[in-house]
C-alpha cells in the first residue's frame, strides 16, 4: 500500500519492517491493530462505536482514521502491506461505496472495506463454505460458498425483518417492564433490574430519562445482561425473550444454509458477538437444538474472542503472510474477549 511516515519515528532498525493494519468496528466499540508480517502484534488502539448506522458515515471514517493514526504513531515509519477495515453498519453495497467515498483523502484509502461479519467468519473458520451469525448490539448473518456465492442481509432492524441483539433485547425488556408496572402485562423482575442498570428508582424514571434523552437511546443495549440474568433466575418474561433470541439465530443460520444449498453437507456455523459471547446456557442450548433439527450436518463454532482476531488474520492473508504468522497472530489476538454490548 506504500509507506506512511511520521515525524516521531519510534521504530529504529525495525521501523522498515512492513505491517498489516486491521480494524473491526461493532455497535459498542472499535478495535484496531498493527501486525508485523511474522504475526507479531506491535500496536493496538480502541475507540467507541464506528457503526455508520449509529454515528453517521463521515464520523465513522474520521473515527477509523484516528485509530489508524494512533497505530502509526506507535509503530513509527512503516510500509503498510495491507489494511483491512470491517465495520458494523456497512450492510448494503451502497453503504460500502459511501464509506469508500468518505475515506478517499486518507492514506489508507485503498484498504479492503466490508461488513464486520466477515471478520467474525474468519475468526471462527477458514472453510470456504461457512455461515456466521453475530448477535451483539444488533443481529446479522452472512454466508459464503466455495464458488464465490455470498448471502448477506440488510440488517436494518425491524424494517428489514430482523429481531434481536442487545439493543432490541433491551427495548423489548423495557416494553415488558413498562406493562408490568401499569398492569397491562405479567409481573417480571425486570421492573427492578432495569432501573438498577441506570441507577434510577423505577421503570417510569428510565422511560422519562430515555424520552428526554438524559439516557441515550443506544444505551438500551445495556439492559441485555440483565435479561440473561433474569432468565437464569427463572423469570418467565426474560426467559421468553432469550428463547426468541435463540430462535432468530437459528432461523438466520438455517435460512442462509438453505439459500446457499449447503444443508446437505457439514458446514461450520460461526456464532459471535457480545450476547452470544456471554455463553448463556439457555441461549446456546436452544441454538444447538434448533440447528440440530433444521440443519443437522452443520456444526457450531463459538467465537468469544473479539472479532479483531478475524480482521487481523484477513489483513495478514492480504499481505501474503505465511501459516506460521497466522498462527502467531491468532495466539496473540485470541485473548481479546468479546463483551456484552454496552454503548459507550
Amino acid at each position: 500500500m506504500g509507506e506512511v511516515s511520521r515525524a516521531d519515528d519510534a521504530g529504529g532498525a525495525s521501523a522498515a519492517l512492513p505491517i498489516a493494519i486491521a480494524v473491526d468496528g461493532g455497535g459498542s466499540k472499535t478495535d484496531a491493530v498493527a501486525i508485523e508480517l511474522d504475526g507479531t502484534v506491535i500496536a493496538s488502539a480502541r475507540g467507541t462505536t464506528s457503526s455508520p448506522h449509529i454515528i453517521g458515515m463521515s464520523e465513522a471514517a474520521v473515527l477509523v482514521d484516528g485509530l489508524i493514526e494512533d497505530l502509526l504513531a506507535q509503530t513509527g515509519v512503516r510500509p503498510i502491506a495491507a489494511a483491512n477495515i470491517y465495520l458494523s453498519g456497512l450492510d448494503l453495497p451502497a453503504e460500502v461505496a459511501a464509506f469508500r467515498e468518505g475515506i478517499a483523502g486518507f492514506a489508507w484509502a485503498d484498504a479492503v472495506v466490508d461488513n464486520d461479519l466477515f471478520a467474525l467468519l474468519r475468526a471462527g473458520t477458514s472453510e470456504q463454505d461457512a455461515v456466521a451469525v453475530v448477535c451483539g448490539t444488533g443481529i446479522n448473518c452472512v454466508g459464503v460458498r466455495a464458488d464465490g456465492e455470498v448471502v448477506r442481509y440488510p440488517s436494518l432492524g425491524i424494517m428489514s425483518g430482523d429481531w434481536g441483539g442487545g439493543w432490541h433485547l433491551g427495548e423489548q425488556a423495557l416494553w415488558h417492564a413498562a406493562r408490568a408496572v401499569d398492569g397491562r402485562g405479567p409481573a417480571t423482575r425486570l421492573t427492578t433490574d432495569i432501573p438498577a442498570v441506570y441507577g434510577l428508582g423505577g421503570v417510569t424514571e428510565v422511560i422519562e430519562a430515555l424520552h428526554f434523552e438524559r439516557i441515550p437511546n443506544s444505551d438500551l443495549s445495556r439492559i441485555a445482561p440483565s435479561v440473561l440474568d433474569a432468565a437464569r433466575a427463572g423469570d418467565a418474561v426474560a426467559g421468553a425473550l432469550v428463547d426468541r433470541q435463540a430462535e432468530e439465530i437459528v432461523v438466520f443460520a438455517a435460512t442462509t444454509l438453505r439459500r446457499l444449498d449447503l444443508l446437505d453437507r457439514p458446514v461450520p456455523v460461526v456464532l459471535g458477538g457480545g450476547v452470544i459471547g456471554a455463553r448463556d446456557a439457555r441461549l446456546l442450548n436452544a441454538v444447538e437444538a434448533g440447528l440440530a433439527e433444521r440443519a443437522p450436518l452443520a456444526h457450531i463454532e463459538l467465537v468469544t474472542a473479539a472479532p479483531i482476531l478475524g480482521a487481523g488474520l484477513l489483513a495478514l492473508e492480504a499481505a501474503g503472510a505465511d501459516a506460521a504468522a497466522l498462527t502467531a497472530a491468532r495466539e496473540q489476538l485470541a485473548s481479546r474477549q468479546a463483551a456484552l454490548p454496552v454503548a459507550g
